[in-house]
């Protein structure tokens, strides 16, 4: 008796994952990942999930969107900062951008 071992493909039921999965394909026909060239070496805001914010200069990112942030600092509730050095932050919890330096455009 043979059994068939091919997986079978996935449907999704979430509209928003379809839609993503729909953007990661396009997105792929043109570039690879976010084009975050003109923010390097420039200082950014970052608000994260869980109400959280760092800021610091962008170092270095990937397709991900995966960043790494130096001279980092984050906010507390407070309102005070702490200084957290050289950090890299999960692209998946970045919720915003905000350059805090001019950023020149051609």
């Amino acid at each position: 008796k043979h059994t068939n071992t091919t997986a079978q493909p996935r449907r999704i039921s979430s509209p928003t994952s379809l839609s993503l999965s729909t953007t990661q394909i396009m997105s792929s026909k043109h570039q690879k990942g976010p084009d975050l060239k003109r923010f390097m070496d420039k200082k950014l805001k970052l608000s994260l999930n869980g109400n959280r914010k760092v800021t610091g200069q962008l170092r270095g990112y990937d397709a991900f969107l995966n960043v790494v942030l130096e001279d980092a600092v984050t906010e507390t509730t407070g309102g005070a900062t702490e200084n957290i050095g050289t950090i890299v932050i999960r692209g998946n919890s970045i919720i915003q951008f905000e350059s805090v330096d001019r950023i020149y455009t051609s």
